[in-house]
């Protein structure tokens, strides 16, 4: 652990630098100590990377007031109900060295059921773009999988910079923050007609949404995957 640890130039006090310059609201959610420590351990990764930092020191991040959130390792009965890092990747319960998240690691969901990624070790044999530790989406207007491009470290640079307006720009709606701001953590919005119709692309605005638990949110949409196209998008997070 201490190996893990005990490093020099940590990744925390540079990550934070960087999310507290950029534009966009970024709230961080108190640390649990010992399941940080746990899950840096099974995930065997160091606090000189951003994942690592991430989990260590924080209980997770809430992006552009919480339409993004970035898990981490969250104090039990947090506020926000944001799930950990551990929990959503269903990390075994004591550390297991051959364990490993072998289609992805799902670090991060926004509140319409998108799914961000890091990929594994064989992304093309789980049906997925990119190489190997790179960063992933699943679309929920598209419900594809669409490669980012980036690793981790520039993944989270890229989002304390204000990107995601851009990024999301087709798929928000005059007043789309009061409806994330009454959300729980483990809520997302579900739209009527879906993201994915040609209603919602013609005039997003004319939808209807409501707080649905993210679990619905994300089984629904494997659901229509494997409805309209028989292919299977895999696991998008246990929450």
């Amino acid at each position: 652990m201490s190996e893990l640890i005990d490093v020099d130039e940590p990744a925390w006090p540079e990550l934070m630098e960087i999310v507290g310059a950029g534009p966009v609201s970024v709230h961080v959610l108190p640390a649990d100590d010992g399941l940080g420590r746990a899950s840096l351990l099974q995930l065997q990764v160091t606090a000189r990377s951003y994942l690592g930092a991430v989990v260590l020191h924080c209980g997770g991040l809430l992006v552009d007031g919480g339409w993004l959130r970035v898990f981490g390792s969250p104090v039990d009965g947090a506020a926000h109900g944001v799930q950990s890092l551990a929990r959503v990747n269903q990390f075994p319960g004591a550390f297991d060295p051959a364990w490993r998240a072998d289609p992805g690691l799902v670090v991060a969901q926004d509140v319409l059921g998108g799914v961000f990624v890091l990929n594994g070790g064989d992304p093309v044999g789980h049906g997925r773009p990119g190489a190997p530790g790179e960063m992933v989406y699943f679309a929920p207007d598209s419900l594809r999988w669409e490669s980012l491009g980036v690793g981790h470290s520039a993944w989270m640079a890229w989002l304390a910079s204000g990107a995601l307006d851009q990024f999301y720009a087709d798929l928000r709606w005059p007043g789309w923050n009061d409806e994330v701001q009454a959300l729980n953590g483990d809520q997302g919005l579900s739209l009527f007609p879906p993201l994915w119709s040609a209603e919602a692309r013609q005039d997003l605005s004319a939808v209807s949404c409501r707080a649905v638990p993210m679990t619905e949110l994300l089984g629904v949409a494997r659901d229509s995957c494997r409805q309209f196209d028989g292919v299977d998008p895999g696991f998008l997070g246990a929450v």
